[in-house]
């Protein structure tokens, strides 16, 4: 029983962290100042593998985006923990992206942007936990991801480097 609930309480967790990320997304898009500085963290961390031409997140986050800035439009979402993983393309501008959100008691603490780049993801074991109750929890799938890849888009018609991050 207890394992059953601690399943739970991570779903709903891994619920919770999507629907904040998915509500900054929204923020973002319209703009919405106050939105954003209630979700992010005022000492966010932000980590960005790309050319610096496409830092279009970190104008965006700053308020140095202009009017015909980039827009994020999240194609895919998933979540390790308090890790939220989303993904999308700018057809426009033959670019892909992948962003790794971190969620700290409800608010946004970290995020890792990928530009131009495929990504797996692999979740790692605490030190501190059994190795099998990790193996248990990981071996379903559906509900406890241990490895993750991104679906480069073939719209953006390039070839893109892999890259592996572990969580």
């Amino acid at each position: 029983m207890a394992n059953s609930k601690a399943i739970l309480d991570l779903e709903d967790s891994d619920s919770s962290n999507r629907k904040l990320v998915l509500t900054l997304y929204e923020a973002l898009s319209s703009r919405d100042t106050d939105a954003v500085v209630k979700i992010v963290a005022p000492d966010l961390e932000w980590w960005f593998h790309g050319p610096p031409t496409d830092q279009y997140l970190m104008r965006l986050l700053t308020g140095e985006a202009s009017s015909d800035s980039f827009r994020f439009v999240p194609q895919s979402i998933v979540s390790f923990g308090p890790i939220v993983l989303v993904e999308g393309c700018d057809n426009s501008r033959s670019t892909s992206w992948i962003h790794a959100w971190t969620v700290t008691d409800g608010i946004i603490t970290q995020v890792r942007e990928y530009f131009n780049t495929s990504l797996t993801v692999t979740r790692i074991a605490d030190s501190g936990k059994s190795p099998t109750s990790e193996i248990t929890a990981a071996s379903d799938a559906h509900r406890f991801p241990c490895v993750w890849e991104s679906s480069v888009s073939n719209r953006v018609g390039k070839s893109v480097p892999g890259l592996v991050l572990a969580i």
